[in-house]
């Protein structure tokens, strides 16, 4: 038994090493981690500042699951200097652990962005453009492993030599993004379309000492709509699709907000908001939010539709964002989760 439960801790230890080279953290609250999608959308906000994490819980129960944590903060400079156009600084740091820590990769990003208006006649056409730069990091303890050459027939023994020799741990490396969108915005409604890539510089990563392995770009499309269906119900839709490597996915979906309290009114404003979002082949994920005054909470369940939903315990997976913002309001209202 002993044997069987070690091999079978290799197998996704495998799938995993594999994975590093094929994809990035992804959170099925997308719409409220925008550092992580698209460098052009920093300090695209309602306020002067804000503040964003996300904490992601995925796959509890069948397997160790996977940890991913962000925290974020972008803001608004040189306003002054400008009425109309926005320049835009942020970072970002962002965890990822798997088995119960053994394999854990950790980023940090700083991105710069500039936001044009073009037209402002009663519909505002804007245009922005961002890049960033990433410096990441990604090791496995293998001290914590078992491999089959350390097999003794009642156990392993790990003062034997593992067989690869090769195996070290990733040194550092240092990435870039860009990005751009197009708003267009009216007094009662919102639209906007963006498109990223990151890795651009395609950086080498690799546990085997391969000069061939190297972190595929990641590339992003993106859409988001919003808009007043009377004075106190607002509609919030998104839709993103991300492909790295040969892995790619979709998610699309929407919400309702409704103001519990007059948003002209002098007291705090409460939005209370309820949506569900489809992910292509994974999951179904209701979500439920509040905002009060300029602090915002989202919670999200992955109701998995994968072939992983046959596992014994079932799957779970659990995300929550809590995002807070500056206390200068544009149009005194913050109501898309974008901003």
């Amino acid at each position: 038994m002993k044997l069987k439960r070690h091999l079978i801790l290799l197998v996704p230890l495998i799938t995993i090493i594999s994975a590093t080279y094929a994809q990035d953290p992804a959170f099925s609250q997308f719409f409220s981690s925008p550092l992580n999608i698209n460098p052009a959308l920093t300090a695209r906000i309602n306020s002067k500042w804000r503040v964003i994490s996300n904490l992601r819980d995925q796959w509890i129960g069948p397997a160790s699951p996977y940890a991913s944590g962000t925290i974020s903060y972008d803001t608004r400079a040189l306003e002054k200097h400008s009425e109309n156009n926005v320049f835009g600084i942020g970072g970002m740091l962002m965890y990822n652990s798997s088995m119960r820590g053994i394999h854990k990769s950790s980023f940090g990003s700083l991105n710069l962005s500039y936001n044009v208006l073009l037209a402002d006649d009663e519909v505002q056409h804007r245009i922005g453009i961002g890049v960033g730069g990433i410096f990441g990091n990604k090791s496995v303890d293998f001290s914590r492993l078992y491999f089959a050459e350390q097999f003794i027939g009642t156990g392993f023994d790990q003062n034997l030599p593992t067989g690869e020799p090769a195996l070290a741990n990733m040194k550092p490396y240092l990435s870039s993004s860009a990005g751009m969108i197009y708003s267009i915005t009216t007094v009662n409604s919102n639209f906007d379309i963006g498109a990223a890539a990151f890795h651009l510089n395609k950086p080498k990563q690799t546990f085997l000492e391969d000069p061939y392995q190297y972190i595929p770009m990641r590339y992003v499309g993106h859409a988001n709509f919003e808009t007043y269906l009377t004075e106190d119900l607002i509609l919030n839709t998104n839709a993103i699709y991300q492909q790295q490597s040969r892995t790619n996915y979709f998610s699309v979906g929407g919400g309702l907000g409704y103001y519990l309290t007059n948003y002209y009114a002098t007291q705090a404003d409460i939005l209370v908001n309820v949506g569900l979002w489809y992910w292509s082949k994974n999951a179904m994920v209701p979500y439920f939010g509040v905002t009060y005054g300029s602090f915002q909470i989202g919670l999200s369940y992955d109701m998995t539709i994968s072939k992983l939903r046959q596992a014994t315990p079932k799957p779970k997976t659990f995300e929550i964002s809590l995002i807070l913002r500056g206390d200068k309001k544009n149009e005194g209202v913050i109501w898309c989760p974008w901003k």
